[in-house]
């Protein structure tokens, strides 16, 4: 099916799955004034109750997605080993000037995905520390405020202006970044040192504060640092100590996306976090036994549920 650019307004935006970061961000978008509608694999409308940080409840309606109108702004916060086949899949529906942004935890290579993608069709970076949960389907709620960073992937990522206020509404505060590069690894330290721990123990961010997690915390980052200053990236062992215990205090309350899957018995996101680390590691001739044994434990404990 080939599809031509539309006249699909820059308040118009797509936004694929129900995952809870997409749906905070449709929540916050409809909110500021944009038309959201969802991709989903089952069409069907979506009335969310949307739980802002200060406990305000509002219901908000959210359709799916016509197939027959190109897609021009498509964001895909999606679980890092979805994203290629995700993207895949909306191929056939998106605008030949559509603009996409992707958003997950870890570092997975992009140029598969740029491959897929027409010579001006753009593709964006988005990392967020924006918290959000689901306790039910229909309902989000924003459990902890952060910030997001937004970075080009292609020369055809245009249309600035609007995809940095939109993506402000959506997540924001926002900053727009040259190279996401630095921003992914800070953030690679970040999930390395919370997700797959607190998917092992079972437990909330905040009980990671406790003294007996803190080798291991120190042993993970340390390694993250190690292998990302190797690849060119310098980090500094101290000061990204400094912001994983900022994120476990400011998510005390929160369960992380990993504890989240692991408990509901879904893919986890470790190839692309501690995965990473170790592939990295290995071309580098750099042992990293601390990522090592997280990625292990975390194949061991979701292979059996």
């Amino acid at each position: 099916m080939a599809l031509h650019p539309s006249a699909q307004p820059a308040l118009s935006w797509t936004i694929v799955g129900r995952g809870a970061i997409g749906l905070l961000a449709g929540a916050r978008l409809q909110l500021a004034g944009y038309t959201v509608t969802l991709w989903l694999r089952q069409p069907e409308k979506l009335l969310l109750t949307f739980t802002d940080l200060k406990q305000h409840n509002q219901q908000l309606l959210l359709l799916p997605q016509q197939t027959d109108i190109p897609v021009r702004h498509l964001l895909v916060p999606v679980k890092a080993n979805d994203v290629e086949n995700a993207v895949a899949q909306l191929l056939p529906y998106l605008a030949d000037n559509a603009q996409l942004i992707i958003s997950h935890n870890g570092i997975i290579p992009f140029q598969p995905l740029l491959d897929k993608l027409k010579p001006e069709q753009g593709l964006w970076f988005l990392s967020t520390s924006q918290a959000a949960y689901k306790p039910t389907p229909a309902q989000v709620i924003h459990s902890g405020a952060g910030v997001s960073f937004l970075a080009k992937l292609t020369a055809a990522s245009r249309d600035d202006d609007n995809i940095v206020a939109a993506m402000t509404a959506a997540l924001g505060p926002l900053s727009l970044v040259a190279d996401i590069y630095p921003v992914l690894w800070q953030k690679l330290a970040i999930n390395v040192a919370i997700n797959p721990l607190s998917a092992i123990e079972n437990c909330q961010n905040g009980q990671l504060a406790a003294p007996r997690y803190q080798p291991q915390i120190e042993a993970l980052v340390r390694e993250v640092c190690l292998v990302a200053t190797a690849s060119g990236h310098p980090m500094d062992v101290a000061s990204s100590l400094a912001k994983v215990y900022q994120v476990i205090t400011a998510t005390a309350n929160n369960f992380s996306s990993m504890q989240q899957d692991v408990q509901a018995g879904r893919q986890t996101e470790i190839d692309a976090i501690c995965g990473y680390v170790c592939q990295q590691a290995a071309q580098l001739h750099i042992t990293v036994p601390a990522n090592q044994q997280m990625l292990l434990q975390i194949k061991a404990l979701t292979a059996v549920i």
